[in-house]
C-alpha cells in the first residue's frame, strides 16, 4: 500500500489506523482510565481530522485487564483473552465520550457482537463511518483468543484500506533496548520488516509485524506524548520509525 498525498491537503497519510494501549489511557494511575488523558487524545486525533485525514484506532485493554492480573493466575488463556477483549470495550467507550466532547464523531464497532452497547463490526459499515467523517474505535480485538490487539489493528488497517498503522507509545521510535533504562540504546529511523523479526525487536508482535510485511503496509512507531504529533506524524514529519 503505497502512501498517497492528497492534493492541497499536506497529508501523506490521509486514511490512517492509530493504535493505543491500554496503559496510554491510565495516565500516571496503576490501572484504570484517566479521562484527562482521553481528552488529550481526542484533542489529538480532532487535529488530525480537522486537517482532512480519516482515523480509526484500536485500543488495547492492559490498564483495566492488568488489575485483574492476579486474580486470573492459573486462568485458562482463552477465558483470559476474553476478559481482555471485553477491556478494550471500556476503553473504546471511554475514548469515543471524550471523541464527542471534543465535537469528534465517533462509533465503536465490537468484533464480539453487543448491540446494546455498540455497534458489530461489518466492514462496509465501517468504511462508510471513516467516509462520513467518523472516527472509527475498533473493539475486542479480532474477537477471537490468542491474539493480540497488535495483530488485530495491522488487520483492521488492511481492511479499511489505511495507508499505513501508527503505533503511540511513550518514546519516540525504535530502538535496541528501553531507552527510559539504557541511556546508551540506539535508535531507528528506519527498519524493514525482517530486521524487526529477525530482532526480535519487540515493537509488535511477531504475527502482527509479518501481516504488515505480507500486504505492505507501513508501521510507524511514534510518541503520543508530545503534543500535536499525530498530525506530524500525518505529514510525514514527525519524529518517529518508519517499518515498510
Amino acid at each position: 500500500m503505497a502512501a498517497a498525498v492528497t492534493a492541497g491537503s499536506g497529508l501523506v497519510y490521509k486514511r490512517l489506523l492509530l493504535k493505543l494501549s491500554g496503559e496510554a489511557l491510565m495516565g500516571k494511575g496503576e490501572f484504570g482510565i484517566d479521562m484527562s488523558v482521553a481528552e488529550r487524545l481526542s484533542r489529538e486525533i480532532a487535529e488530525a481530522i480537522g486537517a482532512g485525514a480519516e482515523i480509526a484506532v484500536v485500543v488495547g485493554g492492559g490498564n483495566i485487564f492488568r488489575g485483574l492480573a492476579g486474580a486470573a493466575k492459573g486462568m485458562e488463556r482463552a477465558t483470559a483473552d476474553y476478559m481482555g477483549m471485553l477491556a478494550t470495550v471500556m476503553n473504546a467507550l471511554a475514548l469515543q465520550n471524550a471523541l464527542e466532547n471534543s465535537n469528534v464523531p465517533a462509533r465503536v464497532l465490537s468484533a464480539i457482537p453487543m448491540p446494546t452497547v455498540c455497534e458489530s463490526y461489518v466492514r462496509p459499515k465501517a468504511l462508510h463511518h471513516m467516509k462520513a467523517g467518523r472516527v472509527v474505535i475498533f473493539a475486542a480485538g479480532t474477537g477471537n483468543p490468542f491474539f493480540t490487539t497488535d495483530t488485530a489493528a495491522t488487520l483492521r488497517a488492511i481492511e479499511m484500506d489505511c495507508q499505513a498503522v501508527a503505533k503511540a507509545t511513550q518514546v519516540d521510535g525504535v530502538y535496541d533496548s528501553d531507552p527510559r533504562k539504557n541511556a546508551g540504546a540506539k535508535r531507528f529511523d528506519k527498519l524493514d520488516y525482517s530486521e524487526v523479526l529477525a530482532r526480535d525487536l519487540k515493537v509488535m508482535d511477531g504475527a502482527a509485524i509479518a501481516l504488515a510485511r505480507d500486504n505492505g503496509l507501513p508501521v510507524i512507531v511514534f510518541s503520543i506524548e508530545e503534543p500535536g504529533n499525530l498530525l506530524k506524524v500525518l505529514r510525514g514529519a514527525g519524529r518517529a520509525t518508519v517499518i515498510a
